[in-house]
């Protein structure tokens, strides 16, 4: 019997996420939320997905643009085993009575705090500690990308000190309302929340991140220096330590992969989904090791980095995969990230 999966909220990252359930083997997406009867609310239509009204949308709102619903969200969790809730930041905590009344386990996004679950998820680095639990947290982009990265240095080499500098984006490409459109702007956090975001999954390690917004779309990037305890012995070793981690995508000089926009260029042209990118980017160009520290940049696409994340919280939850590994060559291979 397929798992059956709720997305409550029909955005950014519902829609992908909704699309990534469907295409799992073991998996059935019984429903969708959206709160008003936008193009959002007919492509989950068009797309055959059963779609229910939540917040404070109105049944006869939809109606009246002629959408077909089929039901509230009290409705849809009465179908589901588990609810993945890709609602706005802070909106996820007010649905948990709802989740809990339902008798449905809950996935929830970064955008809430950590105590909204029993548990922060990375599908590398913990994906053990989500074994039937009831509420989970998928950590948010930027720092599913940094667990990432940390789930490799840190067993391969150790980690000393960890010194990162966020350079995010300002918008995703839909968020007209949002700026800057010709600013740098420093955050006035030290760290930015992103550190003590990673030190859920791993407390120990010693990291510090600072941020700033620049004026673009497409990706964040993050400027990191590492001092590593057991150093490798050149630049190549930790070049094919990632490259031979799931979801690290390493481009090599050759690729002529200059910045974030030849990055998505690259997705479309591989036939991704709206163009995105759910694995790590790194450069061969952008990593060098000098003694014990170690340099390097890496991209993280905002809209699609915590997708995988939330299909392999799945499986941890209710038990479809034995392990990280089982779970990852699966969710990967349904959505086109490896052969």
């Amino acid at each position: 019997m397929p798992v059956r999966v709720a997305v409550n909220g029909f955005g950014t990252i519902g829609k992908r996420v909704a699309d990534a359930v469907a295409k799992q083997p073991d998996m059935q997406l019984v429903g969708v939320v959206k709160t008003q009867p936008t193009f959002g609310a007919r492509l989950a239509i068009e797309r055959g997905y059963p779609l229910y009204v939540g917040g404070d949308g109105r049944l006869d709102a939809f109606r009246s643009a002629g959408i077909a619903v089929a039901g509230t969200t009290e409705d849809l969790l009465g179908k589901a085993d588990i609810v993945v809730d890709a609602t706005p930041d802070r909106v996820g905590r007010e649905q948990v009575g709802k989740y809990d009344a339902a008798h449905v386990r809950a996935i929830f996004q970064g955008g809430e705090k950590p105590d909204v679950a029993e548990v922060s998820f990375n599908s590398l680095a913990n994906f053990d500690a989500a074994t039937g639990k009831q509420r989970v947290r998928v950590l948010s982009c930027n720092t599913t990308g940094i667990v990432r990265a940390a789930s490799v240095l840190r067993g391969k080499y150790g980690v000393e000190r960890w010194d990162a500098t966020l350079i995010r984006r300002a918008a995703d490409p839909t968020e007209v309302h949002k700026g800057p459109v010709n600013a740098i702007l420093p955050t006035f956090q030290f760290p930015s929340h992103h550190a003590p975001d990673a030190q859920t999954i791993f407390p120990d390690l010693p990291i510090s991140t600072t941020a700033v917004v620049v004026p673009t779309t497409l990706m964040h990037l993050h400027v990191n220096h590492v001092r590593l305890r057991r150093p490798p012995a050149s630049t190549a070793d930790v070049v094919t330590a990632f490259r031979e981690t799931p979801r690290f995508q390493v481009f090599r000089s050759a690729d002529h992969v200059e910045g974030t926009p030849q990055v998505l260029e690259f997705a479309r042209d591989h036939g991704a989904a709206r163009g995105d990118m759910m694995k790590n980017v790194l450069w061969e160009d952008g990593i060098h090791l000098s003694g014990a520290d170690l340099f390097f940049f890496q991209a993280i696409h905002q809209e699609s980095i915590v997708v995988p994340e939330n299909i392999d919280a799945i499986r941890a939850m209710t038990g479809l995969a034995p392990n990280a590994g089982a779970s990852i060559a699966v969710t990967d291979l349904a959505l086109g990230l490896r052969s």
